[in-house]
């Protein structure tokens, strides 16, 4: 079952022009060790950030409480399954926020969709609820 659904457009030139102005003091207060890396070592710098900070608003609100009860930027990450298909690691208070959504004997699944055609990145994230015993 479908317990969160969120969406976010983001300019990519914002995201550049924040780049540009605050550099690490912006990229450390909202990306995790591991998304900075990513994105620092590709030539769509600005890109692989905006579709970052896209799936984080969008996760935010699947999550149904923005940035807001013990919800933080860095507790947000976006990684890739084996696969390369994007997902989605929580901790700390969104971590606890997904807890509360799921009903007893459900595991979560984040489904996330990542694009971009400049000036504009998107994401999609869609959280579900499986039985323990389907989620394994």
């Amino acid at each position: 079952m479908i317990v969160g659904i969120g969406s976010d457009l983001c300019d990519i030139r914002r995201i550049a022009r924040t780049l540009e102005r605050h550099g690490a003091r912006f990229t450390h207060r909202v990306f995790t060790e591991g998304e900075r890396a990513r994105c620092d070592r590709r030539a769509a710098r600005a890109e692989g950030y905006a579709r970052r900070f896209a799936a984080k608003e969008a996760c935010a609100k699947a999550l149904g409480t923005g940035f807001s009860a013990g919800v933080f930027w860095r507790d947000m990450e976006v990684v890739n399954l084996p696969s390369g298909q994007p997902t989605l690691r929580l901790a700390g208070g969104a971590a606890a926020r997904l807890a509360e959504l799921l009903p007893a004997g459900h595991a979560a699944r984040l489904h996330v969709s990542l694009t971009d055609d400049p000036p504009m990145a998107q994401a999609f994230v869609i959280i579900e609820a499986l039985p323990v015993s389907v989620a394994g």
